[in-house]
Formats: C-alpha cells, sequence, structure tokens
C-alpha cells in the first residue's frame, strides 16, 4: 500500500511547477545578462581598450595590458562566489542573485564611463581594473547562487 505524505505547508503540483519554472528562467536569464558583459567586455578589449587605455605602450604590449584587466575579471569569480555564497545561505538566494545582477550591470555601465589614456593618464586603466574587479565578483556570486536556486 503507497501513501503519499502531505506536509501542511508543501505546495499545490501546478503551483509547484509554476514556481519552478520562474526559478529557471530567472536564473537562465541572469546568467545570461552576466555573460553578455563578459562577451561584450572581451570583444571590446580586443578591438578598443589597448589603444584607449594604453596608447604609450607598444601595440602588442597595450593589447597584453588590455587583457591582462579583462582577465581580472576571472580571478575576482571565485572571490565573489565566496561572498555571495556566505549571504545567499544568511538572507536568501533570491536577494543575493538580484544584488550580484545589479553589481555586474552597474560596473558594466561605468565600464562606458571611464575616461581613457588622454584625458587622466594611467588613472583611468586602474579605474577600469577596478570595475573588473567588481564585475568579476558580480559574476561569480551570480552563476553560483543561480545554478543552486535553479536546483532548489
Amino acid at each position: 500500500m503507497a501513501t503519499s505524505a502531505t506536509w501542511p505547508d508543501s505546495l499545490p503540483d501546478a503551483e509547484h511547477k509554476a514556481q519552478l519554472r520562474r526559478a529557471i528562467i530567472a536564473s537562465t536569464v541572469g546568467t545570461t545578462i552576466e555573460w553578455y558583459d563578459f562577451l561584450l567586455y572581451s570583444v571590446v578589449t580586443g578591438l578598443v581598450f589597448g589603444k584607449l587605455f594604453f596608447p604609450k605602450s607598444d601595440p602588442m604590449i597595450g593589447l597584453l595590458e588590455a587583457f591582462s584587466v579583462y582577465a581580472v575579471g576571472f580571478i575576482a569569480r571565485p572571490i565573489g562566489a565566496a561572498i555571495f555564497g556566505h549571504f545567499g545561505d544568511r538572507i536568501g538566494r533570491k536577494a543575493t542573485l538580484i544584488a550580484t545582477l545589479l553589481i555586474t550591470g552597474l560596473a558594466t555601465f561605468a565600464v562606458g564611463l571611464v575616461p581613457g589614456y588622454a584625458m587622466i593618464g594611467i588613472w583611468g586603466a586602474v579605474i577600469l581594473t577596478l570595475l573588473r574587479f567588481i564585475q568579476g565578483i558580480g559574476v561569480g556570486g551570480e552563476w553560483g547562487g543561480s545554478v543552486l536556486l535553479a536546483m532548489e
């Protein structure tokens, strides 16, 4: 004889499916936005940033310097995963997912406002590196949180 246990706080099957669908869509959209930011930055790095932020360097060295700033975003990802993994456990995955989307989106927007070498010298590259670090933290926190949110 098979019995099914019903919990007092369990959701009806249709409601559970609807919430599952919303969680999967939200995490997919968030991940797509985050990685689109990284894609845009990688394209712009190879085409523009070497010349814009490192014009005094040899063109090949300037390109390597621009891609080293790009690498900062990947280095920051585990830090973001640790920070937002902790907060995801404490205050909830949904809140941290929203926070990471805002962090990455605002940092990406701010990258477009960074003045080049001609205006403020090497400080443009320093600000760009800081913004890439912030983007990396946001993506690192979003990735783990969105996967866990979809699986929960």
